[in-house]
């Protein structure tokens, strides 16, 4: 394979063993003079990771692989690539059956199950040692119909709404909102009399699909039932799609459609955006660079729909998986617990972005008086990152109510469901036409991976 394939994406490369710490360019060979006589008798363990939003975070695992290197006797070759060029990068190494061994990815990996490990034994090790895992991580990487972890998810990211305190206190409601409907009306007058608008976009982008779900869920609605066979051509839908029309025309512009993943987060900080549903990077960025835009910023749970559900999708599913062409499971597996029983390094170096898959490996985080009762990084006030304490509870996975599965994870990767709305806002498509032709792309994703045994359900 034309190693250009893969490492056209990779960002940085770093080489880290007990006798040799070097920055490389991918390809390149050791410098003049270096020792490569430990490199070349060592066993490799070549990881790719997604570079982190939180910059900390990159350096402080940098040093972790360099550490766990020297300490188990082993080369890291560690691979930094752009999150939007992830997903690339993940299919060039499958479909040439070689590449690293083991993948951190940012949503669920469900669709690359064909070609992943069965990780249930390390799963199962880690729950015997670290008890049981949180709820959207599990549903995260493991399929119930196959009955095979295609994953291990050791941290999640939190999508809460984040709003600017100042200008919802213009509308009495400094609190924020708690309903989709209370931000169309109250995020539409901002809007109307500020020209601020509100940031859920509509873009093929990873957060506007995520946010977009996150309203679907609220609604009752979802891609699948429980049984996973195909939902999405239903009143609730139809429902959801409406609402989002009387949003943009009220609290929206032209320029929700094309999106980045960032764009969001430049639109709160800059003061162009009331109300956003993302992680809580885009503030930690504003606590270093413009820390009076960090003190306006808050937070709040999932939206409630109009039956009372609230659900908003996990920001980040971190996630690795092994390739079944990698001849170093046993390595990543060892790594990836290793990881796991260090993850209060991992969570306090991201700034508190990342939550930890087992609770009981960070107990600073969620107890009474832990760091999100006290922020250890500065907020004002310092309990403002409280309200996620209860994030589990209204996280959900892609898939819900059923699982992650392969049919998911194309559908996800497809922008069906942003595209579906999009296409009913631009006034294309009726809001039931717009769900029709949605179930119409999606019902084929199903039957080829039901046909391949990786789906349940049937009744599509």
């Amino acid at each position: 394979m034309n190693r250009n394939v893969i490492f056209d994406h990779i960002k940085r490369t770093f080489v880290v063993s007990g006798a040799l710490t070097l920055l490389l360019l991918a390809g390149c060979q050791l410098p003049a003079g270096a020792d490569s006589s430990t490199a070349s008798t060592q066993r490799v363990l070549k990881i790719l990771q997604w570079e982190h939003f939180v910059p900390r975070y990159d350096e402080w695992f940098d040093s972790y692989a360099q550490q766990w290197a020297e300490a188990n006797g082993v080369t890291v070759v560690l691979d930094h690539v752009a999150v939007t060029e992830l997903g690339s990068a993940i299919a060039a190494e499958l479909a040439a059956g070689e590449g690293h061994d083991l993948i951190e990815h940012v949503i669920s990996p469900s669709r690359f199950e064909p070609d992943l490990l069965d990780l249930t034994d390390l799963n199962q090790e880690a729950q015997r040692r670290f008890g049981e895992q949180v709820t959207v991580c599990t549903r995260s990487s493991f399929n119930p119909h196959t009955e095979v972890f295609y994953g291990f998810c050791h941290g999640w990211v939190p999508d809460p709404g984040d709003y600017r305190r100042s200008l919802w206190e213009l509308t009495d409601m400094a609190e924020g909102p708690e309903t989709w409907q209370e931000l169309l009306e109250y995020g539409g007058r901002i809007n109307q009399e500020l020209s601020i608008m509100t940031g859920i976009g509509l873009s093929p982008d990873l957060d506007s699909n995520m946010a977009l779900r996150a309203l679907l869920w609220s609604y009752g609605a979802s891609v699948q039932d429980e049984q996973e066979n195909v939902a999405i051509n239903s009143p609730e839908t139809v429902a959801a799609i409406e609402y989002m029309g009387n949003l943009y025309s009220n609290a929206m512009t032209d320029e929700v459609f094309t999106w980045e993943p960032i764009s969001n987060n430049k639109a709160l900080v800059s003061a162009r955006a009331s109300y956003i549903l993302n992680s809580i990077s885009a503030y930690r960025t504003a606590q270093k660079i413009i820390p009076d835009v960090a003190d306006d910023l808050f937070f709040v749970p999932a939206l409630e729909g109009p039956g009372g559900e609230a659900w908003a999708s996990a920001h980040v599913i971190n996630t690795y998986t092994v390739p079944k062409f990698s001849p170093n499971g046993d390595l990543a597996k060892k790594f990836i617990l290793d990881l796991v029983a260090s993850y209060d390094q991992a969570v306090f170096n991201s700034e508190l972005y990342i939550f930890p898959a087992f609770d009981s490996t960070v107990p600073e985080l969620l107890g009474p008086g832990g760091w999100l009762d006290d922020d250890p990084f500065g907020s004002n006030p310092r309990n403002k990152l409280a309200v996620l304490k209860t994030a589990a509870q209204w996280s959900t996975n892609l898939g819900h109510p059923g699982p992650a599965n392969a049919a998911i994870g194309e559908v996800f990767a497809s922008s069906i469901i942003s595209e579906m709305f999009a296409k009913s806002v631009r006034g294309e498509m009726t809001p039931a036409e717009a769900a029709a032709w949605a179930e119409e792309q999606i019902i084929p994703i199903f039957k080829k991976w039901r046909d391949a045994g990786l789906v349940g359900g049937g009744s599509d």
